[in-house]
């Protein structure tokens, strides 16, 4: 591949986030002003290992803050364009369910950009606007019924 003198550096980077599942429905993130359905993640910063991240992210989108992980449901690259650079970016997710109903009050902008939202399962693969999001949601479910148990609130 030819590197054009006006091209940008590419961008690397680590993700990590949750798929939340609680009676029989998925946590997403409406974000309106992208028109986007999204699963909450974002940066794995230094120090802090993926599981660490998702578990920080998915608080800090959602509100939920008694979150636990279930299953490690893998990661992958995925390649993408945003305002005219090239990322690379691994993703990686885990299967959560909420350990109560608490919530905590988000920062204005997660708050802002994110407004959560519980989709049956039956739905919400579908409701979710990139691919890669996605196929993490179907691995959850998968997971789920694998499991055999049920990632539903144990308190309230």
């Amino acid at each position: 591949m030819h590197k054009r003198w006006w091209s940008l550096a590419l961008k690397q980077y680590e993700a990590a986030g949750g798929v939340v599942i609680d009676q029989g429905r998925m946590l997403l993130l409406d974000r309106p002003t992208r028109r986007e359905v999204r699963l909450p993640k974002g940066h794995v910063d230094p120090g802090e290992s993926p599981l660490q991240t998702a578990l920080r992210e998915t608080a800090e989108e959602s509100g939920y803050a008694d979150l636990e992980v279930v299953s490690d449901l893998g990661s992958q690259v995925v390649k993408f364009k945003f305002q005219g650079d090239d990322f690379i970016r691994t993703e990686h997710y885990y299967l959560m369910r909420l350990t109560s109903h608490r919530t905590v009050r988000r920062n204005r902008k997660d708050e802002a950009q994110f407004l959560p939202v519980w989709a049956p399962l039956e739905d919400a693969v579908h409701r979710l606007t990139f691919e890669a999001e996605r196929q993490f949601a179907q691995r959850a479910i998968d997971a789920y019924q694998r499991l055999g148990q049920s990632p539903t609130t144990q308190a309230s």
